[in-house]
């Protein structure tokens, strides 16, 4: 019997003669694969190629690109997968594998030529080509949905689920790309797809817009930790924090960049009292060039670049640093890495900010809330428990600067008329809300509903929207997206924020408080649908709070009616800014500390007595 170095020189022998035919090639090097022998398969498929010429060369040459991308030979497998094509024009497999090699190599148009290619040519009724379709059109779904080309992406995940209705992952993206654009209902029949795996496979994010049920957040979290994270991995840290005399405090997030978390919590990162606490950083943003992302740099005593880590070496070098709090900005928002924290690389670990509603994740032991955001009866409906603060949950940042305030003129309103707006992102608004919003224009002649130019499938959505309910679509305005410092002058030239339910704004209603503009809410039973509740109790205006259509329809429509009112409600807004703990950055950040020493003192190595 042939040891196995004598087995592949043999192989090897055999094709360098021509000699060796194209089933026992793929067979011997099938196997050198299974045995981890990449790199000696791809040795003999290229020495094959070299001594023979058959027409069967473009699937050898197939079987060469995938080795050789298994391995990272990202150009070299391109080079194969290419010639190929060139050999075959009619397979389809390697224009479905050279798309993965262009989106590896940052050449995404490419990639999606390629995809475009299989989408158009492989038969749905071809048993081998019928999965390369559905996955060719997964991946075009996936690509234009990165590229706010909404429209297109829906397009492609409704052609796979016709092709396979039940594909839990597509139809998480589909339920959300109709929210994004404002394709009501969100829940709309689709052939053979089952409704109850339409509902659950909506997402935890978005759960938070289409639901105001905390039952169903909590189980939709839940489904995603079951079926995405193995939570099967180590404990790194010790279950007690490690005595130092300044705790370690650690940020996670890849939102270290222009984004509406860094611009909460950047004075925050500034303003921990390094007395008492030293601040670590650990990054995996992308590099945007920013102010922003400067300052949040500067901001930590220790700032960690993680991006091209595993979850696993990020977890053990956050506990080589000795984390004795970890907090988690992003939950399961985009970017995130769950599978970080799953390590438990420290003994305290916290959710904050990134996603509004509970995470799920097993190994997260506290959000921070305040109690109007997470009333004391409502924390079973999280995995985490509540982390009180005394005042406000949010942070905010005070060195935000502004503009100077546009005209309506600059900003496309009419000179005259009530001016309500609503710059939330577009997915956050609903059929019931919008027609809120509808009837509120009706009761209030000559005024207008500024919003955010989201996209714009979303505007003319809402603009055929508003016709069905018998509204001129000029009385809806759209905003372009803009730099912050003009993001936020906008806000003074409006008369009325109108929130978004079931999923409230969150930096935006700050923002707009920030700028003086009142903010009317309307409060439910969920994180996100507290949010702005929780900032206008904590700015001392219940007023402006209310727990169903009805009122919230009736205070809008009642402030529009009285100018007096609303600069009664701006001059307090002044007061709230200069002297009110809504916007008292520096006391958040004692309060802060104070519980996550608390919390690390209460969990530090007990001597032996």
């Amino acid at each position: 019997m042939l040891s196995a170095d004598a087995n592949f020189i043999h192989h090897l022998r055999l094709a360098w003669r021509g000699e060796l035919e194209l089933f026992p090639l793929f067979d011997y090097a099938g196997q050198l694969d299974q045995a981890g022998q990449r790199e000696l398969a791809a040795a003999l498929y290229q020495t094959w190629l070299a001594r023979n010429n058959t027409p069967d060369d473009a699937l050898v040459y197939f079987n060469l690109g995938a080795m050789l991308s298994g391995l990272g030979d990202d150009e070299g497998a391109r080079a194969a997968y290419v010639r190929a094509i060139e050999l075959r024009p009619s397979l389809i497999q390697p224009h479905f594998n050279l798309g993965l090699i262009y989106e590896r190599l940052g050449q995404t148009q490419l990639a999606l030529a390629e995809w475009l290619y299989v989408a158009n040519r492989a038969s749905a009724d071809n048993e081998a080509e019928r999965p390369l379709l559905r996955l060719a059109l997964n991946n075009l779904g996936r690509v234009h949905e990165n590229n706010r080309q909404y429209a297109d992406a829906l397009t492609f995940l409704t052609r796979s689920l016709a092709l396979d209705p039940v594909q839990p992952d597509v139809l998480h993206h589909w339920i959300f790309l109709r929210a994004k654009q404002c394709v009501w209902p969100v829940y709309a029949p689709l052939d053979g797809v089952d409704p109850d795996l339409m509902r659950r496979s909506t997402s935890a994010l978005a759960m938070i817009s289409l639901s105001d049920n905390p039952e169903e957040q909590l189980a939709a979290a839940r489904r995603y930790v079951d079926k995405k994270l193995d939570l099967n991995v180590p404990a790194l840290a010790p279950t007690e924090t490690y005595g130092h005399r300044k705790i370690r405090i650690a940020y996670m997030s890849s939102d270290f960049c222009l984004h509406p978390v860094a611009m909460l919590t950047a004075e925050l990162f500034e303003l921990h009292d390094r007395e008492r606490v030293e601040v670590f950083g650990y990054c995996w943003s992308r590099e945007d060039g920013s102010d922003m992302r400067a300052r949040i740099v500067n901001s930590m005593d220790y700032f960690r670049r993680i991006h091209d880590l595993s979850d696993e070496a990020a977890a053990r070098l956050i506990r080589e640093d000795e984390i004795d709090v970890l907090i988690d900005l992003q939950g399961q928002t985009l970017g995130a890495r769950p599978g970080v924290l799953a390590y438990r690389p420290a003994p305290i670990q916290i959710t904050y900010l990134g996603l509004p509603a509970t995470t799920g994740l097993p190994f997260i032991d506290y959000v921070i809330a305040d109690r109007f955001l997470i009333p004391e009866d409502h924390a079973r409906f999280y995995s985490e428990q509540p982390l009180y603060m005394p005042d406000i949950y949010q942070v905010s940042d005070r060195k935000r600067v502004s503009n100077p305030v546009p005209s309506r003129k600059e900003c496309g309103l009419p000179e005259d008329g009530f001016v309500f707006c609503s710059f939330s992102n577009n997915f956050k608004y609903t059929p019931e809300l919008f027609a809120v919003w509808m009837d509120i224009l009706r009761r209030v002649p000559d005024s207008v509903l500024w919003l955010l130019a989201d996209n714009p499938w979303a505007e003319v959505n809402l603009r055929e929207e508003a016709k069905k309910h018998g509204m001129d679509d000029r009385r809806l305005i759209f905003g372009s997206r803009v730099t912050p410092a003009t993001y936020l002058a906008r806000y003074a030239t409006a008369d009325l924020f109108l929130d978004s339910y079931p999923f409230n704004a969150g930096t935006t209603a700050n923002d707009a408080l920030w700028m003086g503009l009142p903010v009317l809410t309307c409060s439910g039973r969920t994180f996100a649908s507290r949010m702005a509740g929780a900032l206008l109790s904590a700015a001392g205006m219940p007023e402006l709070i209310t727990d169903n259509f009805r009122d919230y329809k009736e205070k809008a429509v009642a402030l529009a009616q009285a100018p007096e009112e609303v600069v009664r409600l701006r001059e307090k807004l002044k007061l709230v800014k200069r002297n009110g703990v809504l916007f008292d950055t520096q006391r958040f950040a004692r309060n802060l500390e104070n519980r996550l020493i608390q919390l690390a003192r209460e969990k530090e190595v007990k001597p032996l007595a």
